[in-house]
C-alpha cells in the first residue's frame, strides 16, 4: 500500500505523482529525483530538480515503528542523497555519505528500509555538497515533509496543512563573500497569490505544519488578524504551549501552531520583512462567504524566543560536556568547529547510553542553525538562562552568543554534525560524532 499522500486541504502539496518502479509493488514509497520546471506564479518559473515531477515533494504519512521500504530513482546526471530528517534510523540510511549512507548513483536506484521514529513532524531532502553550484542540494526543489504519526493520533483539530518555505534563484551578494540572496520566494512551490487559497471556516482550528525548506535564509511569519499557539518545535511537543504574534524558523527547522479561525476576512499568511513577502513568499487565508482583495499587516514589534515554550529547571549533570567553539576563517570563506574545519574536525567521541551537554560557542558574526543528524537534544541554557522541556533537533545560535544543549546518546554509528546553512555546511562547519568500543 502506498504512503504517499497530498490534497489535505486547499494550498497543501499536491497529490504525488506515479513514479514508475521496477520494484512499485514492493516498496511502500517511490520517489524519483528529476529535473523539472517549476512554475511559481505567471510568467515567473525556474528550471530546478525535485521529487516525482513536483516541488514540493510529495506529502508522506507514516505510522510511528512500522517499517517501510522507499525505492529512490535518481534520473539526474549527479549522484544524489536522501536525508531522512529528524528520524532516528541507522547510519547507513539516514541519507548521509559521511555517516556511510551510499549514494544514490546517477541515472541508478537504491532501496532505503527504515522504521521512522519518533512521532511528529519531520522532512527529508537532499543532503549532498553544493558549494559554489547553487542548483543543487537545498538550493534545489528536493525536499518534501514526512509526518509520523502515534498509533492513536488525537487530532484536536479541523484542517492539518503543511506550509512549506523556499527561496529561489540564489545568487551571490556583492555585499560579501557569505552572503546569498534569491530573486524569488515561495511557500509550497508558488508566491503569494499565484496558487490557491487556504479556505477555512468560521472557529476552525487550522494546524499549520511549518518547515523552512530554505538553503540558508531564516524567515519570519504572520497571519494578518490572528495568532499561532506553538505546540510543537521541530516536531516535538513543548512543556508550554504559547500564543505568539508570528513565528521565525531557521533554515530545517519545523514549528507546528494551531490557529483559531476567529476573524473572518481575506488575510495575507506571508513573511513579515516586505523584500521575501515582495518577491512570493507568502500564502492567502480565505474564509467561507468573504470577498475582496487580501490584507495585510505586520504583527507587532518583538522577537522570537526559545525559552518562553520550556521551564526554568536547571538540567542534572551529564555524564560528559563537549564544548565546541563555531569561527569563520579566511575572511569567511571556511568555517571552523574547535579550530579546524571538515575533514579535519575532531571527531565528537561518545559512549552508549550516556547523557552529554553540548556547548556552542559562536564566536562568530553569524547565526548557526546547527543540527545533530539521528537524536534528539534538549535545550539546557541559551545566552546563560537556565531552561528545560524544549525539545529540538536544530537549534540557532545567536552571533557571538553560547547555548547548551543535553542529548542521550542512545543511536550508536556515525553521526553527523553541521550547520544547516548549507554554505556554512559546504565550507567545512561539519564533524563527526562516533560512539566508542
Amino acid at each position: 500500500m502506498s504512503l504517499v499522500a497530498g490534497g489535505l486541504a486547499s494550498a497543501a502539496i499536491p497529490r504525488a505523482q506515479a513514479a514508475p518502479s521496477a520494484d512499485s509493488t514492493d516498496a511502500d514509497i517511490t520517489l524519483r529525483i528529476q529535473e523539472l520546471t517549476l512554475d511559481l506564479g505567471p510568467r515567473h518559473s525556474v528550471r530546478t530538480i525535485g521529487y516525482n515531477g513536483q516541488v514540493p515533494g510529495p506529502l508522506l504519512r507514516v505510522k510511528e515503528g512500522k517499517s517501510i521500504a522507499v525505492d529512490v530513482f535518481n534520473d539526474t546526471n549527479d549522484d544524489e542523497l536522501v536525508h531522512w530528517h529528524g528520524l532516528h534510523i541507522p547510519s547507513d540510511v539516514d541519507g548521509s555519505h559521511e555517516e556511510g549512507t551510499p549514494h544514490v548513483a546517477r541515472h541508478s536506484n537504491r532501496r532505503y528500509v527504515l522504521t521512522p521514529r519518533p512521532t511528529g513532524t519531520r522532512w527529508y531532502h537532499s543532503h549532498v555538497m553544493s558549494g559554489r553550484n547553487l542548483r543543487t542540494g537545498t538550493y534545489s526543489g528536493q525536499f518534501g515533509m514526512i509526518i509520523v504519526e502515534a498509533a492513536s493520533e488525537p487530532g484536536a483539530y479541523d484542517q492539518d496543512i503543511p506550509i512549506l518555505l523556499h527561496d529561489w534563484e540564489p545568487f551571490f551578494s556583492k555585499e560579501g563573500p557569505l552572503d546569498i540572496e534569491y530573486k524569488s520566494s515561495s511557500v509550497n512551490g508558488k508566491m503569494l497569490g499565484a496558487g490557491e487559497p487556504i479556505r477555512v471556516k468560521p472557529g476552525q482550528r487550522v494546524l499549520f505544519r511549518i518547515l523552512n525548506a530554505s538553503a540558508t535564509q531564516t524567515h519570519q511569519l504572520a497571519l494578518f488578524g490572528h495568532r499561532f499557539q506553538v505546540i510543537a518545535l521541530d516536531g516535538n511537543s513543548i512543556s508550554r504551549p504559547q500564543l505568539v504574534p508570528s513565528i521565525e524558523v531557521a533554515p530545517g527547522e519545523r514549528v507546528d501552531a494551531i490557529v483559531e479561525m476567529s476573524n473572518p476576512g481575506i488575510w495575507t499568511f506571508a513573511e513579515v520583512r516586505d523584500r521575501y513577502r515582495n518577491q512570493g513568499m507568502g500564502v492567502v487565508v480565505e474564509y467561507a462567504n468573504q470577498s475582496g482583495g487580501p490584507r495585510w499587516s505586520p504583527p507587532p514589534a518583538g522577537s522570537w524566543d526559545y525559552l518562553i515554550f520550556g521551564g526554568q529547571e536547571t538540567a542534572p549533570e551529564p555524564d560528559g560536556r563537549i564544548p565546541l567553539v563555531f569561527q569563520e576563517a579566511e575572511g569567511g570563506h571556511h568555517f571552523t568547529i574547535n579550530g579546524k574545519s571538515y575533514p579535519h574536525t575532531d571527531p565528537i567521541v561518545v559512549t552508549a547510553n550516556r547523557r552529554y551537554r553540548m556547548i556552542f560557542d559562536n564566536q562568530s558574526a553569524d547565526p548557526h542553525p546547527v543540527h545533530l543528524h539521528r537524536h534528539t537534544f534538549e535545550l539546557t541554557r541559551f545566552d546563560k538562562k537556565p531552561t528545560s522541556g524544549i525539545l529540538k533537533d536544530v537549534v540557532t545560535v545567536p552571533a557571538w552568543k553560547q547555548v547548551e544543549v543535553d542529548f542521550v546518546a542512545n543511536n550508536p554509528g556515525l553521526t553527523l554534525f553541521h550547520c544547516h546553512q548549507q554554505f556554512h555546511m559546504d565550507f567545512g562547519f561539519m564533524a563527526l560524532m562516533q560512539y566508542s568500543g
